[in-house]
């Protein structure tokens, strides 16, 4: 069976590069009927939080991407904590040991300093030594009476190693690439590179997808299977996920965590859509799909080995789509908290749900709501300075004392037909029409340059107050 797993470090919030790993690993899993774990690799006692890690398995909740063995869930793999799997390591360390493939290692920190100075100095690679690998049991024992504490290291194999790697193709690290590295350090706490072998190894973790940031550390990692005489997962590296500029994507470009997006109001599904176009395309060329498609068509021979750029405006429109799609009841709920900051009265939830009706497909993200309601709740809203511009002419004027003169007469209940009955009357009366007509009636009744049709908004906010707004200009 595949496994697949994402083994984030609890260091700070969860971000789109990281979880677009975790999202093509989750749905390489679900797509063959696989698992899916979650590791969480916590041995950075410095800046590692529990609180990290609550809050990206929060995320992972948030977008729907459900694991089978891990936190919260269990599994029969565990501890899915790297400090929690300390036995685990120092069992496969110790075989490493007895086998001659690592090595305890007594050097100072000066004396890598200066090793590493001289080997740059006669412009060779800045590779540890060698010097501690053949020492006698008395000769450490006489460094451990020093006082020194040792670290573990890897002696590294002297040949080229072949990467297989699902996305990139046939990659050769050539020897002499890595010298012996550190696998374990002197306070007992393991390296990345050691304790992800262990962990995958021990979890039965067929295939590994993630950024190819990682591609160096793969050569130590397969060295480590080897020593161990124990079959490599399948590696699959993606490229980057790059800003606008082509840059690696940070928060220069704007919003990168999932907390961030989760705040201005983007749909969960929504940014699953924009994050599996990121290195992926559909066989069939569509952009908007649900879930169960993605897992559906996903092939990890359609994943690119290129730098895939987060598009905002494509995200953007992506979200659009499913905020206007969505369940009208669900949107709503989301919608009020944002309405809740403005202080708003959200008592007749009728009246709400016939705004936010209207209002949701002018939205990108659900933070935007504020931006397009406040002239249903209140008198004193907000007038773009657009709006105030065209509303001092003469012509505009026109319109809106035409438009008002039409409104009183009027005596059917307001709809799309009713609405053009009306602008017809004003555009017969003024000569005006397009732009012209239209605007100083949407400004006239809302303050804002743009927004839901007026057919829509006028039966919201209804004849009586229409024309009391009317009034104030015509």
């Amino acid at each position: 069976m595949i496994r697949t797993r994402f083994a984030p470090s609890p260091t700070g919030h969860l971000h789109v590069g990281n979880v677009r790993s975790a999202f093509f690993a989750w749905l390489f899993a679900r797509s063959q009927q696989g698992k899916f774990i979650i590791r969480i690799e916590d041995t950075d006692q410095e800046r590692s939080k529990p609180e990290y890690t609550d809050l990206l398995l929060n995320d992972m909740e948030w977008l729907g991407l459900d694991w089978d063995e891990g936190p919260r869930v269990g599994g029969d793999y565990g501890p899915y904590l790297q400090t929690e799997r300390g036995d685990t390591y120092a069992i496969y360390t110790q075989k490493l040991l007895e086998s001659g493939h690592a090595f305890k290692c007594y050097c100072s920190a000066e004396e890598l300093t200066a090793e590493r100075e001289l080997a740059e100095a006669e412009s060779r690679p800045p590779h540890y030594s060698g010097r501690c690998r053949s020492l006698t049991e008395e000769q450490q024992k006489a460094l451990e009476a020093e006082g020194r504490e040792p670290v573990i290291r890897f002696k590294v194999y002297e040949e080229d190693t072949l990467l297989k790697d699902m996305i990139k193709g046939d990659i050769v690290f050539p020897k002499g690439m890595v010298g012996d590295f550190v696998i374990v350090r002197a306070n007992g706490i393991p390296v990345y590179n050691y304790a992800v072998v262990i962990d995958d190894l021990t979890m039965k973790i067929t295939h590994v997808l993630r950024a190819d940031e990682h591609l160096s550390n793969t050569v130590r990692q397969q060295m480590i299977y080897k020593a161990l005489n124990e079959p490599e997962p399948r590696f699959g590296h993606m490229a980057l996920v790059l800003g606008e500029d082509r840059q690696k994507l940070s928060k220069r470009h704007g919003a990168t965590s999932i907390e961030e997006f989760r705040r201005l109001g983007y749909l969960p599904e929504a940014l699953c859509n924009a994050l599996v176009l990121l290195g992926w395309s559909s066989p069939t060329a569509e952009e908007i799909m649900p879930i169960s498609t993605m897992i559906e068509q996903f092939d990890i021979n359609r994943v690119s080995a290129s730098p895939s750029v987060f598009d905002f405006k494509r995200l953007n429109w992506i979200s659009k789509h499913y905020i206007a799609d969505t369940d009208l009841d669900r949107i709503v709920d989301l919608c009020i908290p944002y309405l809740l900051e403005k202080s708003y009265d959200l008592s007749d939830k009728t009246y709400l749900k016939s705004i936010i009706a209207v209002i949701r497909g002018n939205c990108e993200h659900l933070s935007q709501v504020t931006d397009y309601v406040d002239y249903f709740f209140t008198e004193d809203y907000t007038v773009d300075t657009e709006i105030k511009e065209l509303l001092a002419t003469e012509e505009a004027q026109q319109v809106v004392a035409s438009f008002k003169k039409a409104l009183e007469a009027e005596t059917r209940v307001i709809d799309k037909d009713v609405y053009k009955d009306l602008t017809t009357i004003v555009k017969e009366e003024t000569g005006l029409g397009g732009k012209k007509l239209f605007m100083p009636i949407r400004g006239a009744l809302t303050g804002k340059a743009h927004g839901p049709e007026m057919f829509l908004v006028l039966p919201i906010l209804g004849k009586d107050r229409a024309v009391k707004r009317l009034s104030l200009l015509g």
